[in-house]
């Protein structure tokens, strides 16, 4: 009887696929609809601003209004990637669907007027929430409620950035530190490529970027040959990668929690932000560190110019990092990971220029490195540098992002990300977030208090 029943077993398997696929093709449209529209909107606001540079000193009342929307209205929609994390982890009180138009619309705002940000948040929260209400409809179980969520971060990760298979990972990897669970990888999948290809139906189209033989394209050879030299370079700019997206994961928290801390005025939050994003831009004479950074119209820094010799100044990284921070924490609206790129591409080619490395590959590996130490996802980086930049070079794609993840230690942009398996034996292996994991080591560093006394 036995046997009879396992014959049985893949068109049960069958028709598992089929049930998800139902399942998540209405979401996919909807979402790689929603991005794609997204996607415009931010364009318009992009050049907007580039041809009206005056709208940054409106940056201070788009603050506010933010900030009103969401006290008056979003109840707690303002958690944004944590709340779909948090209830992907554990079912509470569900994502309110007035998510997606609270962040589509805050985020073109903040853009619009010269705010720091980037697109992913913005795409995952749109995901997750309309995936929360397809469940609803759907009348789920905590189980596939679950599973649905996860498609809808990835359907929104795959289309804002055209990489489906990323968006896959990535959904399944955020979740837990050191633990992937496979239940909905194809369902996953199906959900990111489905949106990409909605998303890209609209005429949407994602930058590409190309890793050339010293930046010409007529001499053009794959990195894939072993080159020792060139290998231990990349292991150093690795560590260099995940400790600043160590170093962008504290400076947020930290902000976050000193503007709570030290101005209980929850009006001026937004203002001190604008008016610090607005004095460092003119302090250093250039708005190449505002919105998205992906081009220049004015021919300054920005991602794609990264990729050249001379693309980027030496601080770029650090600027763009800093208004980052700034810009998220201080109550407005938009995503990490375009920043990341900027940061990490930037960076990259400081470092080249320093080693006299390819400046082109260790843009690229900033590009995703960064990212990786910042997400604690480096198999998800790994992919997206070969959907991005073409598979040649996947071997120092993997050395940069597994590099990066351990040299950003235990730290992550996602406070409700769960931390599985530790990175090194220094500390206890835990099912907690990072958040809970570091409001207890800030308790029992009170409770230890200044020792004294002789021993």
């Amino acid at each position: 009887m036995n046997k009879y029943r396992y014959s049985f077993e893949h068109f049960k398997i069958a028709r598992h696929l089929l049930y998800w696929t139902a399942l998540v093709v209405p979401v996919s449209i909807v979402v790689g609809s929603l991005v794609a529209l997204f996607l415009w909107l931010l364009d318009m606001a992009t050049a907007t601003r580039w041809t009206h540079l005056w709208l940054l000193f409106l940056l201070p009342l788009a603050g506010i209004f933010i900030t009103y929307l969401y006290k008056a209205f979003g109840k707690n929609a303002e958690a944004g990637n944590n709340l779909i994390l948090e209830e992907i982890h554990k079912p509470g009180g569900g994502i309110p669907t007035r998510m997606t138009p609270f962040i589509l619309f805050s985020t073109v705002l903040t853009h619009l007027f010269g705010g720091s940000a980037g697109r992913e948040g913005t795409a995952v929260q749109m995901g997750g929430s309309m995936a929360s209400l397809f469940a609803k409809w759907y009348r789920l179980k905590s189980r596939d409620k679950r599973m649905l969520l996860m498609c809808g971060m990835a359907a929104g990760f795959g289309a804002v950035f055209g990489t489906p298979v990323t968006g896959a990972v990535f959904a399944l990897e955020v979740l837990t530190i050191g633990r992937i669970k496979y239940d909905a990888l194809l369902p996953c999948f199906i959900a990111s490529l489905l949106a990409d290809i909605v998303c890209s139906a609209y005429g949407i189209h994602h930058t590409r970027y190309n890793i050339l033989f010293n930046g010409d394209a007529t001499q053009w050879l794959p990195f894939i040959h072993f080159d020792l030299l060139l290998l231990v370079k990349v292991i150093v700019a690795g560590a260099a990668f995940g400790v600043v997206g160590f170093v962008f994961a504290e400076l947020s928290h930290a902000i976050k929690g000193a503007t709570t801390r030290y101005v209980p005025n929850r009006w001026l939050i937004p203002v001190i932000g604008a008016a610090l994003v607005i004095g460092i831009s003119y302090l250093l004479s250039s708005f190449d560190y505002l919105g998205l950074g992906v081009t220049n119209p004015v021919g300054g820094v920005s991602i794609v110019s990264a990729f050249q010799a001379g693309g980027a100044d030496t601080w770029s990284w650090f600027w763009k990092l800093l208004l980052t921070a700034i810009t998220l924490n201080t109550g407005f609206k938009g995503g990490e990971v375009t920043p990341l790129f900027f940061i990490g591409a930037t960076l990259g080619n400081t470092l080249a220029m320093i080693s006299g490395a390819p400046v082109d590959l260790f843009a690229g590996l900033g590009f995703i490195a960064v990212f990786a130490g910042a997400t604690n996802t480096p198999i998800a980086c790994t992919l997206m540098g070969v959907e991005l930049f073409g598979g040649n070079n996947i071997i120092y794609y993997a050395v940069a992002c597994f590099t990066a993840y351990y040299f950003s230690g235990h730290t992550g942009i996602y406070g409700a990300q769960r931390m599985a398996v530790t990175k090194f034996h220094l500390t206890t292996p835990t099912e907690d977030s990072l958040k809970e994991i570091k409001s207890k080591q800030a308790s029992n560093n009170r409770n230890q208090g200044p020792q004294t006394g002789k021993a």
